[in-house]
């Protein structure tokens, strides 16, 4: 790894070279640079990872010379140096996707600690592009007859169960292989982290993940047949043995991917391996492997063995529900969340009941906490509707740490939500702000009880005990004073501000402005008028 240094004070730059211990960073060479152009000479012959650099330079800035480095596609990770805590500079640099800003004069621990993670920035990228090659240039010189075979095997689409089956589908797809020979199908199951590339690029997450896994299950004694993703996150690796199978070799090899998982793709993982059988019984293998995949409550970063698992029958025994209750009523939350954790982790090491327990114990949690809910007349289903809520519910059950992250938001949500309702003054205030910049809109008991997710009633009751006024009434208010100040301002027909502030039958927001006022919309306007002469 190779890093560029400029800056135009050449002691900078001596400075910078001396005292880093480059070595220890794994950094190879260092090459130096007074101006832009000698930097872009540099950088078009040689391959440079990490590149300090300047801003202020009489020759051209450190920007534009970040600008150049993009526009010619380098994967570089920079750093500035600069005098100034300029805004633009910094805003500049952010806009360019800069590693880092760093103010002058120079501390050269604080620096040592940018750089190392710059240069971890550079190894992954590194990573990542390797990947990507690697990645192609496997699937490029793979056999793309005994590719697509695989694939109708794995999906179903071909079914040999028996010997005659067998040679028949042999012959017909040209696959090199022999009755006897022996395969075995690992299922392999990742969770993206937030800022996994799984979640912002999944053609390159894609072919990330077909390269640590094609690098981690090399050995002499299998081959690897075919890596195919079966549904998003879930790959089917199939091995075909060279000799005698071995099912601890594979679960070591699967004890090393899953931190290769965690460190290089930063997602989770969990290893399904299945039994090694003849190709005749292989798509019984696979089936078995999915249902045991879907059947089985998993931790993450953990591997099981279908030779282990004898199926999954509904064995529920639920958690103390009244003693879960009782802590929402006391609002301990937290405890509540660690005893259904526990109860969880209980379920596991159980292993009598499968994810269709998980099911029931999600539906009882989900119960008790809208139970609580309801209680405190908030409407839960309201509260919970939203693209945040139906994402972690979908995903509560692929693991014991995707279940509890859903409870935690359910619990977690309620909690700050009835703080919330607790202090009366915030409901209140915030539904006089909206009627104030809604006046136009339909305002009903029902429709402002939605906005902060109230039973109707209840909030009518609680805005009348904070204002001194009905709902209704603190409405017509609002609405009448905004009618007040468009009379007095606006050349708007009388109306054209009923429609605006709500009131499409005008004789009936008439009627309710004298009422108010004392005077007539028209009336009103005409002495506004008069007023300011």
């Amino acid at each position: 790894m190779n890093t560029l240094l400029v800056d135009d004070d050449y002691f900078v730059v001596m400075a910078l070279e001396k005292k880093l211990d480059w070595n220890a960073l794994g950094i190879n060479t260092i090459y130096t640079a007074y101006n832009i152009a000698q930097a872009k000479d540099i950088l078009e012959r040689h391959s440079v990872q990490i590149l300090i650099c300047d801003i202020e330079m009489p020759q051209g800035s450190g920007l534009e010379l970040l600008a150049w480095v993009r526009e010619e596609s380098f994967n570089i990770q920079t750093i500035f140096l600069t005098n100034y805590a300029d805004f633009n500079y910094a805003q500049k640099a952010i806009e360019l996707q800069s590693f880092d800003y760093f103010l002058k004069p120079i501390e050269f621990d604080k620096l040592t600690l940018i750089v190392q993670k710059a240069i971890a920035k550079a190894r992954e990228q590194q990573f990542i592009e390797k990947a990507i090659q690697e990645g192609e240039l496997w699937q490029k010189n793979r056999s793309k007859l005994v590719e697509d075979s695989w694939r109708r095997l794995i999906f179903g689409k071909a079914f040999p169960s028996g010997r005659a089956d067998v040679s028949s589908f042999l012959t017909e797809q040209h696959l090199p292989y022999q009755a006897a020979d022996q395969f075995l199908p690992i299922l392999i199951h990742l969770f993206p982290h937030e800022r996994s590339l799984g979640m912002t690029d999944k053609n390159l997450f894609d072919y990330a993940c077909l390269n640590v896994m094609v690098e981690q299950f090399q050995h002499v004694w299998f081959s690897i047949e075919a890596v195919t993703e079966i549904k998003s996150y879930n790959w089917m690796v199939i091995l075909k043995w060279n000799q005698k199978p071995d099912i601890d070799l594979l679960e070591a090899m699967c004890s090393s991917f899953i931190p290769q998982a965690n460190e290089f793709l930063k997602s989770d993982a969990c290893c399904s391996l299945g039994v090694s059988r003849p190709l005749e019984q292989i798509r019984y293998t696979i089936d078995e492997l999915l249902r045991m995949n879907e059947e089985r409550i998993k931790n993450r970063n953990q591997t099981f063995l279908l030779a282990h698992y004898n199926g999954q029958e509904l064995h529920y025994l639920p958690p103390d529900l009244g003693m879960l209750e009782q802590l929402l009523q006391e609002n301990r939350y937290t405890d509540f969340l660690d005893q259904t954790a526990d109860y969880m982790q209980h379920l596991v090491r159980n292993g009598g009941s499968g994810t269709a327990a998980l099911r029931l114990l999600r539906l009882d949690l989900v119960q008790l906490v809208y139970a609580h809910l309801k209680s405190k007349e908030i409407e839960a289903h309201k509260l919970y509707m939203g693209k945040t809520n139906d994402q972690l519910f979908m995903q509560s059950l692929n693991s014991i740490e995707d279940m509890h992250a859903y409870i935690a938001y359910l619990v977690n949500t309620a909690a700050d939500y009835l703080n919330f309702t607790e202090q009366p003054k915030s409901v209140v205030h915030e539904i006089t702000e909206y009627i104030r910049s809604h006046c136009g809109e339909d305002l009903t008991r029902n429709s402002l009880g939605e906005i902060v997710f109230l039973n109707p009633d209840y909030l009518a009751r609680l805005f009348k005990k904070e204002m001194g006024i009905s709902l209704g009434h603190y409405v017509i208010r609002t609405r009448l004073a905004a009618a007040r100040r468009l009379l007095e301002t606006s050349a708007q027909s009388v109306h054209a501000i009923a429609c605006s502030v709500g009131y499409t039958n005008y004789s009936h927001f008439a009627k309710l402005f004298k009422q108010e006022v004392g005077c007539s919309p028209n009336e009103y306007r005409k002495n506004a008028k008069i007023s300011r002469v």
